[in-house]
């Protein structure tokens, strides 16, 4: 169990997180025809914006109820009222978000009130379903905001107990958590498919995060992800499969509500990991493990035992939220590497389970402390770490969010079989470049006394053959004849 090293300063130096509103937004990003608003000033949406346009690389909707000077002060109730009503009557979404942020959790904001006022003052939208959530920048991280929008997500859609399980033979429900990509939530749904089951993904960011062209120039809504309808039919899936240790919470109201079964994992980076996600596909489908999947898996060990080498021993530290720091630590562990530093922006319970002596809370400069008194040779971050890379002169692996200096870093895939091949090689590469060789091999101290007897028996050997040469080996000199001097 590692040691949790509490925070020791007042302040962010070198800031590791993303704030609880920006973890919110992204969970309704992957909610088709959705939209997340939230409640707080111009300002603090304009952020959020900008991280997510640089790490996605595409136009991000997302709307603000504009809380300037005197709303602060005064009251802001009715900029939710109207912000709402404008959202509904001019984009008409099948959903609206609506995180709060440090701005209006300090005024004291009743963000459900709100939305009961809304519905009393509007009648006309309330088959719009909003979703009210309370996420604070000032506390928690992006990891945190994205469960509390999950969690929310299904108190409205759920409102009531329901006992259809297994209603749609097929049908599995996917709590995808946080650290997962768009890339990473396609491949584990072509997982699922290949067993021959329809997985129901919650929120959906493979689908409208993906980075796919549309015949539309823009949209206020997002474009793909998670249809509201069938939010509404998870109680009648097979099963659910929760992906991360955040989503806990969520899944034990999806739970309650539905009664549907579970298999929870923590992480899927790793063989062990992505075992035990197969074995429960197979024990839920009922059909043995397709050739493809375990070709994957082959491949995988292969390149475990390539990449050994180069990993075994190294020395890495791992700054990320906590469902993703401890997918990553348990990854590198796996093949020998040792954590020597590891910092989150937030405590959670898995922070117990990292496999690391200690995990601090803490910034990007906690970490580039940590990382130098321990000696360490690779850094795992997102890319405001680039500059702690930089000064520790050691490469960077980039991982989780943001991604503002790596095209397509977004779309990486991680998990599974293959995205952790690819991961251990990458991992490898990245070693090998900078300066990590493998061992020079051991050569007994006995084969270097044997090849000295060799070379002495040879110099006696030549020695014996060339007289000339033992004289001079000896330090004698040759007498020559002295010259005649009769005639």
């Amino acid at each position: 169990m590692a040691e949790i090293l509490k925070r020791n300063k007042a302040l962010a130096v070198n800031p590791l997180k993303a704030s609880q509103p920006v973890g919110a937004s992204l969970a309704f990003l992957g909610i088709n025809k959705a939209i997340p608003m939230m409640h707080g000033s111009q300002g603090c949406t304009a952020f959020g914006k900008v991280y997510f346009v640089r790490h996605f690389r595409e136009p991000i909707p997302l709307q603000t109820t504009a809380m300037d000077q005197v709303s602060t002060v005064m009251n802001a109730d009715e900029n939710v009222i109207e912000g709402l009503r404008a959202v509904c009557e001019k984009s008409k979404p099948a959903l609206i978000g609506l995180p709060t942020t440090g701005l209006s959790e300090t005024q004291g904001t009743d963000i459900k009130r709100l939305v009961r006022d809304f519905y009393a003052a509007h009648p006309e939208f309330a088959h719009i379903p909003v979703v009210p959530v309370n996420t604070p920048d000032f506390t928690g991280c992006l990891e945190s905001g994205y469960a509390l929008a999950v969690k929310a997500t299904l108190e409205v859609m759920l409102p009531h107990k329901s006992n259809d399980v297994g209603k749609r033979k097929k049908q599995v429900n996917v709590l995808a958590g946080s650290f997962l990509t768009p890339g990473d939530v396609e491949h584990i749904k072509e997982l699922i498919e290949a067993f021959g089951l329809r997985p129901l993904v919650l929120p959906d960011i493979g689908d409208s995060l993906d980075g796919h062209l549309t015949e539309m120039e823009s949209s206020p809504l997002t474009v793909g992800g998670t249809p509201v309808t069938d939010i509404a039919s998870m109680g009648e899936s097979i099963a659910t499969l929760v992906l991360g240790n955040s989503l806990h919470e969520a899944a034990d109201l999806l739970k309650e509500q539905t009664s549907v079964p579970d298999f929870r994992f923590d992480s899927l980076m790793g063989l062990d990991a992505v075992d035990a996600f197969v074995a429960a596909l197979v024990e839920i489908s009922g059909k043995p493990v397709p050739e493809k999947i375990e070709r994957q898996r082959a491949q995988l060990q292969d390149a475990m035992v390539d990449s050994h080498f180069m990993l075994g021993f190294a020395r890495v530290a791992i700054a990320a939220d906590p469902d993703l720091l401890y997918g990553y630590a348990r990854l590198v562990t796996e093949m020998g590497c040792e954590v020597v530093a590891a910092v989150a922006p937030a405590r959670a319970n898995i922070l117990n389970e990292v496999a690391a002596a200690q995990v601090g809370i803490g910034d990007l400069e906690d970490l580039e402390i940590a990382a130098r008194k321990n000696g360490a040779q690779l850094v795992i971050s997102n890319s405001h770490a680039v500059e702690t890379a930089r000064r520790l002169g050691v490469p960077l692996l980039r991982a989780g969010f943001p991604q503002f200096d790596l095209i397509g870093g977004y779309q990486r895939l991680w998990v599974g079989y293959r995205g952790t091949r690819q991961a251990f090689f990458d991992l490898a590469n990245m070693l090998v470049e900078h300066g990590h060789h493998e061992p020079e091999p051991y050569v007994s101290i006995y084969s270097q006394r044997e090849e000295v007897g060799r070379d002495s028996s040879r110099q006696v050997a030549d020695v014996g053959m060339n007289p000339d040469l033992q004289q001079h080996r000896t330090g004698e000199k040759h007498a020559t004849p002295a010259p005649s001097t009769t005639h």
